[in-house]
């Protein structure tokens, strides 16, 4: 019997990065936006948490071989 098993998490990550001093609530929002788009961001990700949301399991029918 073959089944096909999926799983949905929420998954948090978490990073401690340093900004200049003095930048705008809008400005924040865009350096870390800009750091995370280029992927620089990606090295200090650290899973910070996992929510399971939901799992399901579908049986897949496979055709009997003739004898």
């Amino acid at each position: 019997m073959k089944v096909v098993v999926q799983i949905v998490e929420k998954v948090v990550s978490e990073a401690h990065i340093y900004l200049p001093d003095g930048l705008t609530e809008e400005g924040i929002k865009q350096v870390i936006t800009d750091r995370y788009n280029s992927g620089e961001i990606t090295p200090d990700l650290n899973i910070f948490q996992v929510e399971f949301e939901s799992i399901s399991a579908t049986i897949v029918q496979q055709p009997q071989e003739a004898a």
